[in-house]
């Protein structure tokens, strides 16, 4: 693979990630906690509970990938995709509210942790990796995926609450939407040719 192609297949990632993971529950953590507490270790916090999830996710992906035709895994993401399409454009402009865990000093790296780690574990977008490696070159989608999150987690810390006065969260759901059935054709047409 070429340097331009790890870069599109991370360029394409980090689209698709950041669009899917506006406005979810990891970054309503991230908003909560970091109103109640220093920044950085709410960042380094739900950062390193990223990193961790988005390894797991492009290991699983590449390992089923290795197992799998390429055709069944094509189609298998494509279904997937179509699916997460599909709930993100019905998906209300509701926010899902989520309490903060109390901490304080250093506790609240590990709080930040647990709480962003279990609250993605199995999680749309940990699914959409894990499908993306399995068809694309793992460390790129690594890569997309890690600083898409990284980045909507500082988003979450220093400027969500503007964000989503600004702009409605109903269009960055159609948005996302939108793009995972994009990606939900291409790898339909992957698993058809």
């Amino acid at each position: 693979m070429s340097a331009l192609d790890a870069l599109s297949v991370a360029s394409s990632t980090f689209v698709l990630v950041g669009l899917a993971e506006i406005g979810d529950k990891s970054q309503l953590v991230c908003i909560s906690l970091a109103a109640r507490h220093r920044h950085w270790p709410v960042l380094l916090g739900a950062s390193a509970a990223f990193l961790l999830l988005n390894a797991l996710a492009v290991l699983f992906g590449a390992g089923v990938a290795a197992w799998l035709p390429e055709r069944v895994v094509a189609g298998l993401v494509a279904l997937l995709f179509a699916v997460f399409g599909i709930q993100a454009l019905r998906a209300s402009a509701e926010a899902e509210v989520v309490e903060p865990v109390a901490g304080s000093g250093h506790g609240i790296f590990a709080t930040t942790f647990v709480l962003v780690f279990l609250a993605e574990f199995g999680d749309k977008t940990q699914l959409a990796v894990a499908g993306l490696a399995g068809g694309f070159d793992p460390w790129a989608v690594w890569v997309g995926a890690s600083a898409a999150l990284v980045s909507l987690s500082a988003l979450g810390v220093w400027a969500g609450c503007t964000l989503f006065q600004r702009l409605p969260l109903s269009w960055l759901h159609r948005a996302g939407g939108v793009l995972f059935l994009a990606f939900a054709l291409l790898a339909a047409g992957r698993a058809l040719g």
